[in-house]
């Protein structure tokens, strides 16, 4: 049990805190300058990279959501490989315990292709090097899959700030127009169209920072999905050339 005083210290925490929230929505409610006013007041040009900023932010999301979802799977088909593929009797009967729609799948059946078919002008290949290339082949394509996205988020990071300032710049030129026409420059007129212009930079801000987070986290796990998928090709390139060379002794 926990004592009295403890739990009358936390409800009366949880209570101001309920308070604080209350009373900055009732404050958000009644200001006068915020997103609501910057949406209402905006020209086409504010509208227009509001949308974009929201649109970009919305696209980095999905890729962040996408690509860690895709990269839980490689994790996943790595650990099926590793406890399956290895026990079977051969490359065949390991091929076809993986995942249909996984990496080691695709490397595996491009491994054993290559190894069917070492004939005709492929045969002046060294066996060997031929093995090698169509695994690598395979890996790169693996590799580009797994990349694809992280663009969006470089571009994201990159570009968001500057479109939102970009933002900034158009609103304070509008509301400078328009104070200068009205001829009414009090700190009340200047404060509240100049705020709302710089709530572009904000958002643009936002939108940057977890598209860069996102593409710097996603990039390391690619990298760790990328060995687990490196030393699979490795070991399979070992264990067909092994088999090779098995058949042809026994030839």
């Amino acid at each position: 049990m926990y004592p009295t005083h403890t739990l009358t210290r936390a409800a009366t925490a949880l209570i101001t805190l309920m308070f604080s929230a209350s009373a900055m929505a009732e404050e958000a409610l009644d200001n006068p300058y915020g997103l609501s006013a910057l949406w209402a007041q905006g020209d086409g040009v504010a509208k227009a990279t509001l949308l974009i900023l929201v649109i970009m932010s919305m696209g980095s999301w999905y890729v962040i959501f996408t690509k860690l979802a895709e990269q839980n799977r490689v994790m996943r088909y790595a650990k099926i490989a590793q406890d399956n593929f290895w026990n079977a009797g051969n490359v065949r009967q390991g091929t076809d315990g993986l995942e249909t729609d996984g990496p080691f799948r695709f490397i595996a059946e491009k491994g054993l292709e290559s190894a069917g078919k070492h004939t005709g002008l492929l045969g002046n290949i060294n066996f060997n090097d031929w093995v090698t290339m169509s695994i690598q082949r395979a890996m790169n394509h693996v590799q580009s899959r797994m990349q694809d996205g992280l663009a969006v988020l470089a571009t994201v990071g990159s570009t968001a700030p500057f479109v939102g300032l970009f933002g900034t710049v158009w609103g304070i030129y509008n509301a400078l127009v328009k104070i200068g026409m009205s001829g009414q420059a009090s700190i009340d007129k200047v404060a509240g169209p100049v705020g709302e212009s710089l709530i572009m930079t904000a958002i643009g801000l936002a939108v940057a920072v977890p598209a860069v987070l996102g593409y710097n986290w996603l990039v390391r796990r690619n990298k760790v999905a990328m060995e687990k998928v490196h030393a699979f090709g490795a070991d399979l390139h070992a264990v067909l050339l092994g088999s090779a060379a098995s058949d042809s002794d026994a030839k």
